[in-house]
Formats: C-alpha cells, sequence, structure tokens
C-alpha cells in the first residue's frame, strides 16, 4: 500500500487507481497542461514513468504495454498531444485492448472568460478533444470539477476493463491539484461481469447440439481469445481436445493455439493459408470461430470469407444459426461445452491425409547474398520458449507467420488497426513490462522510418531488443497492392543512427549484414549484447518479398478497386 499524502488530490486518486489495476509503468509526453498531473503521479511508489519521443509512439508504447500487462496508460496533453495519441488509441480499440488515454486540458475558468488558448484550434469551444475521444473509446469522460472526479475516473476505467476497449479522461490542468475524496474499495472497478447462468448453460446445450449434427466440425481461432482473458486460451485446449478436430488460427491470432499440439492445422489465411489450413476449413460442415475477426485483411480481400454458416463464440455473446445468446463469457463458454460436446475427429482424419510434407529449408552458405528466406531461417533457430516475436506491417507479417512457434513462444501483430511503424514502440512498452522475455522485431525500413525515435527509450531503460530491419529501400506492402513512385524512401543508416542514440552512456549496437555469414555474426553479437537493443540491417533485394505478399496484395487491390455499388443493385 502506498503512503498516502496528507492532502489527497485529484491527481492522487488516478494514481491510486492506475496501481490499483496494475499499472507500474505509466507512458508520458509533458506539456504545461499535464504537468501538474505528472507530478502527482510522479509521486505515487507504485508507478513509474516513461517519457517518450512523441506521443504517436507514446500511445503505441502503451498499446504494446497493454498487450503484455492487460491495461495501460497514456498521458498527454491538450490537442497538440492527444490528437497524436488517438493514432495508437485507435489501434487499441481495434485490437481490444484496454487503454487509458489521459489529456490535461485548459484551466476551467478559461472558457466561461472566453479566453483563446494555445494548444486549441483558436475557439472558445474546448469540448471538440472530448467528442472525438467519444469516437475511438469505449467512454470518455472529462472532469470539471475535484468532486465528480472520483466518479468519472472509476467509469472511465471500469468500462474500458469490461469492454477491452480503451477509455479516456480529461482533467483540467487547475483541477489536478484539487482536494478530492480518497478511493473506496477498487473491487468496484475491478469485478468482472460473470456469465449469466442460465444463458450460458443455454448456449452450451444448443451449441452441442448443433455439433452433434455436424459431420466434419473444425474450430477458427481468432484474435480476440487472448483478449477475453479468464483462462479462455487454456479453456479452448480443453475444447479441442474434447471435440477431436482440426483447430486452424487466423494470422492476428497466431501463437493462440499451441503449434505443437497435435490438432493444430495451420494459419487460415486464404490462398496465403500455411500448412494447408484453407484446405480443411473450406471442407468443414460446421465452423465454430472463436474470438474471430473477418476483415478484407485477413480474408485477403474478401476471398476467403468461410461458405458455411458459422458458430461464433465471442467475448461476451454467442450466436449460431437460429439461435442468440446474450452475457456468456468466452472462457466460460469454452470450458462448459467441453464437457457437453462429442468427439468427432473426422476433420483430423482428413487432414492427415492432405497436409503437406515438411517444407524442406536451404541453408545458406556464408559468403550468400542475403535473402528474405535465408533472414527467416536465422530468426526461426533464434526462437524458444521465451521469446516474443513482433511482426510489423508489410512482409514481415507474412514471413514471420511462417515461422513455427516452440512452446512458450509468443507472437504479437496488429492486423486490425495497421499502422506502419507500430512494432517499434510497441516493443518498447512491452519489454518494459516482461523483460524476462527475449523480444525479437521484424520491420521494414518504410516502417522504421515512422517512429524510428523510441529505439532512444530502449537505449534510456537498457532493454536487449532485438530488431531485424529488413531494408529492401521502400514500401513493398504497398507496391505490392498499388505501385507509384511514392513508395519509394530516401534510404538510411540505420546502423549508424542507432548508434547515435547512445550518447554518452548508452548500449545500443546497429549491425549490417548483406550476407548470409554476416547476419549468422550479427544475430551472436545481438545475443551478447545484454545491456540494449541491438538493430540488425538487412539489405535484400527490391524484389525480394515472398509470393504470399503478391498474391495477397493482388486481391486487396482488387476489394479497393470494387466500383460503386448502384442503388437498388
Amino acid at each position: 500500500m502506498s503512503s498516502l499524502p496528507t492532502k489527497y488530490t485529484v491527481g492522487d486518486y488516478l494514481a491510486e487507481r492506475l496501481a490499483q489495476i496494475g499499472i507500474r509503468h505509466h507512458f508520458v509526453v509533458p506539456g504545461d497542461y499535464n504537468l501538474v498531473l505528472l507530478d502527482k503521479l510522479q509521486a505515487n511508489p507504485n508507478l513509474t514513468e516513461v517519457g517518450c519521443a512523441n506521443e504517436l509512439n507514446c500511445s503505441l508504447a502503451a498499446e504494446g504495454y497493454a498487450r503484455a500487462n492487460g491495461v495501460s496508460a497514456c498521458v498527454v496533453t491538450f490537442s497538440v498531444g492527444a490528437l497524436s495519441a488517438f493514432n495508437g488509441t485507435g489501434s487499441a480499440y481495434a485490437e481490444n485492448l484496454p487503454l487509458i488515454l489521459i489529456s490535461g486540458s485548459p484551466n476551467t475558468n478559461d472558457a466561461s472568460q472566453f479566453h483563446l488558448l494555445h494548444h486549441t484550434l483558436g475557439t472558445t469551444d474546448y469540448s471538440y478533444q472530448l467528442e472525438m475521444a467519444k469516437k475511438i473509446t469505449c467512454c470518455a469522460v472529462a472532469v470539471a470539477r475535484a468532486h465528480e472526479a472520483p466518479r468519472l475516473i472509476d467509469r472511465a476505467i471500469r468500462h474500458a476493463l469490461l469492454a477491452r476497449k480503451p477509455c479516456y479522461i480529461e482533467i483540467p490542468t487547475n483541477l489536478s491539484g484539487a482536494e478530492c475524496v480518497r478511493p473506496g474499495p477498487i473491487s468496484a472497478v475491478t469485478d468482472p461481469v460473470t456469465s449469466d447462468k442460465a444463458a450460458l448453460e443455454a448456449a452450451a446445450n444448443c451449441a452441442s447440439e448443433y455439433l452433434s449434427g455436424k459431420l466434419k466440425p473444425v474450430i477458427l481461432v481468432g484474435p480476440k481469445l487472448r483478449r477475453a482473458g479468464d483462462g479462455a486460451e487454456q479453456a479452448l485446449i480443453k475444447l479441442a481436445e474434447a471435440m477431436g478436430c482440426a483447430v486452424a488460427v487466423q494470422p492476428a491470432a497466431k501463437g493462440m493455439f499451441p503449434e505443437d499440439h497435435k490438432q493444430f492445422v495451420g494459419i487460415f489465411w486464404g490462398t496465403v493459408s500455411t500448412d494447408a489450413a484453407d484446405s480443411i476449413v473450406h471442407w468443414a460442415d460446421a465452423l465454430l470461430c472463436v474470438g474471430t475477426a473477418f476483415t478484407d485483411y485477413s480474408t485477403v480481400g474478401w476471398t476467403a470469407m468461410p461458405d458455411i454458416p458459422l458458430m461464433a463464440a465471442e467475448m461476451d455473446h454467442v450466436t449460431f444459426p437460429g439461435a442468440h445468446f446474450s452475457r456468456v463469457r468466452l472462457g466460460e463458454f469454452l470450458s462448459h461445452l467441453a464437457t457437453t460436446v462429442k468427439f468427432n475427429n473426422s476433420t483430423m482424419i482428413e487432414y492427415n491425409r492432405l497436409k503437406p510434407d515438411p517444407v524442406l529449408v536451404r541453408t545458406a552458405t556464408p559468403s550468400d547474398e542475403l535473402t528474405r528466406k535465408e533472414i527467416s531461417r536465422q530468426i526461426q533457430a533464434l526462437l524458444d520458449s521465451k521469446t516474443t516475436l513482433f511482426v510489423e506491417t508489410g512482409d514481415s507479417w507474412f514471413n514471420g507467420v511462417q515461422l513455427k512457434l516452440p512452446p512458450g513462444a509468443l507472437f504479437e501483430i496488429e492486423m486490425a488497426w495497421g499502422h506502419i511503424g507500430w512494432s517499434i514502440p510497441a516493443a518498447f512498452g512491452y519489454a518494459l513490462r516482461h523483460p524476462d522475455r527475449k523480444i525479437i522485431v521484424m520491420v521494414g525500413d518504410g516502417s522504421f522510418q515512422v517512429t524510428a525515435q523510441e529505439v532512444s527509450q530502449m537505449v534510456r531503460f537498457n532493454l536487449p531488443i532485438t530488431i531485424v530491419l529488413i531494408n529492401n529501400r521502400g514500401y513493398t506492402i504497398e507496391v505490392e497492392i498499388h505501385d507509384g513512385s511514392y513508395n519509394k524512401i530516401k534510404n538510411w543508416n540505420y546502423a549508424l543512427l542507432v548508434q547515435a542514440f547512445n550518447g554518452e552512456d548508452g548500449n545500443a549496437k546497429g549491425l549490417t549484414a548483406k550476407t548470409a555469414g554476416e547476419l549468422r555474426d550479427a544475430i551472436k553479437a545481438a545475443e551478447e549484447n545484454t545491456k540494449g537493443p541491438t538493430l540488425i540491417e538487412c539489405s535484400i533485394d527490391q524484389d525480394d518479398c515472398s509470393r504470399e505478399l503478391i498474391t495477397w496484395g493482388h486481391f486487396v487491390a482488387a476489394a479497393n478497386a470494387r466500383p460503386p455499388r448502384l442503388p437498388g443493385v
């Protein structure tokens, strides 16, 4: 329990609530509207302030921290800070992560006095930021009077925790130090909503009956499984083993079902699926979708939508042909269904007949020019039970998805929001929460240029993150969707840039690799560097990209180019 200040303030209240819900690091960019609030947060001994280079990186670092910790906080100033941080907040919304975005705001007296203020749109109405925030959060509140702060702060945080979505809290600069009451029991904020018992039992019984009438059931796992928490991943394994059927996962759910499990049949991603997962999914006559997200990206431009009725188990409800059940929590539903479902391994019998033989990967000689395949081969050898692999938007998606995750290895991807540059600050935030894990980032040169500054924070906190930067001199993913001169970027000396972040006391290493042998040596140096990040710049041919990216790009381009539908058609 933290020491309690003599005068208890709004800032103290917020700090105590953040600490009580398990936040240990809060990500900040200072600005004059939030400085008093930052002082209050600093004063809480259970919180560690993490300064970021800019608000975009700050919000994405908080997004990564939420992946590791379950909840995070990002603190910025009004307008010039918050509007930039809305980008990472949008990612948290799309990726189902409870990020608490906190913004300082003008003095409460200024609106009534019709003052024109800095860091505003130059009008006397300052409510626009709150209205914007309402569109990208599950709950947005603005504290106007100190005595309302406890109710509004608790309300916003509880909404975020329950919905697994971001929330927004706006605190005027002159209220952060204003007096308010101390917090009540944290259980009022954190107590979960459990399933309605009658709805849960009815959903499980109906699902079991539905599946018993099918001959070829398959489970398809989506990215919301992990976000659901409450033991949902373990419950899924029990259900899969009780059913005996094939289990495929969507690309954004890679690693959420053990890849060494005998019922795992690969990544279902339409024409770019791995291990023939698409063949068994399309052969099924019943598809139990667990936390799935069908988007243009995950369906390869809408070409991979299953063509049979779907049974969908979401984080808080279950829907399948002829039935819908509200207030059914995903983990509880999967556990209950495991006790009632009948064993049917027909899809595993069929899959064992059609699964492809293991791919033999050629090992390059040390003097061979570096290729995308050789980079993947050497990264594969790095993966172990302590690894978390971040894959950036672009060809890193496809190369990363092809890798085999050993037991315990974790995989992070931002497929719903798809913000290039996400991986660098997100990996930084994640590593602060899990310094015990081996963090590897696969990122392209174009993406790296968006958020490169946050490597300096990895240096600052002595985080031994390995960044494998694939330099093919451009936005390769955009080239495959729609090429143009705008996809060509200025080349940097990436290895030298990273060393510039060291200043006088840093331990970052910047290395280059143009051959297979140079990459091998660079990886060895990275493993030996335990006091800071190591960036390995891997130079490959501009046209060396995966077949999967090319195929996917063609279909996504076709989906983007669909003509407008005429009225009534």
